[in-house]
């Protein structure tokens, strides 16, 4: 599972320990989801 730091758009592995990114040292990480669309029938 990879995350998405808010302020400098780098993606983290792992996190360790604190939720804080390694970079930057923001606490705001979104988890990186895939561009992939689900069909769904509607019958």
């Amino acid at each position: 599972m990879s995350y998405k730091c808010t302020q400098c758009g780098r993606k983290i592995p792992k996190i360790e320990g604190f939720v804080r990114c390694p970079y930057c040292g923001s606490r705001i990480l979104v988890k990186d989801r895939p561009n992939i669309s689900k069909e769904v029938s509607t019958d």
